[in-house]
């Protein structure tokens, strides 16, 4: 039987490296490398549905695990916490939107909308990392 309680450092993992092919993404269509650029966000895409569907498996196992901490740091946990889960629930239909609208060619209404898209999706998974952290690596 799988052990879901290595998912959680599976999901932060791949939560950084989402964040990593993001910027590297970023870079690559600033310097006019659209090729590089088109493979890092597939791959940016990809990553972040292994994760989705690695999140709800472990949640759906385990469900919850409570935040321990105390005074300053259980505020800042939940402040981090509640904007990572709002911004979380528009990346999937703003990512979807923004390759669609690349896949179809239509780079400006593409670049427009990736706008949004990329820094919302940068936060989120690097928040997700800091979750992670703050869950599971406390001591």
């Amino acid at each position: 039987m799988f052990d879901v309680t290595l998912l959680p450092t599976l999901n932060a993992t791949l939560n950084a490296t989402a964040a990593c092919l993001l910027v590297a993404g970023f870079y690559f269509i600033r310097r006019g490398q659209v090729s590089s650029h088109r493979l890092c966000m597939g791959a940016a895409f990809a990553t972040s549905v292994l994760f989705l569907v690695s999140y709800l498996v472990y949640h759906a196992q385990v469900g919850s695990k409570p935040f321990t901490g105390d005074g300053w740091v259980r505020f800042v946990y939940f402040v981090i916490l509640s904007t990572h889960t709002v911004l979380a629930a528009a990346v999937p239909p703003l990512a979807l939107v923004t390759l669609s609208r690349a896949l179809s060619r239509r780079f400006d209404r593409h670049r427009t909308i990736a706008r949004w898209t990329l820094p919302i999706w940068l936060y989120v998974s690097v928040t997700g990392v800091i979750v992670y952290v703050m869950l599971y690596m406390r001591t």
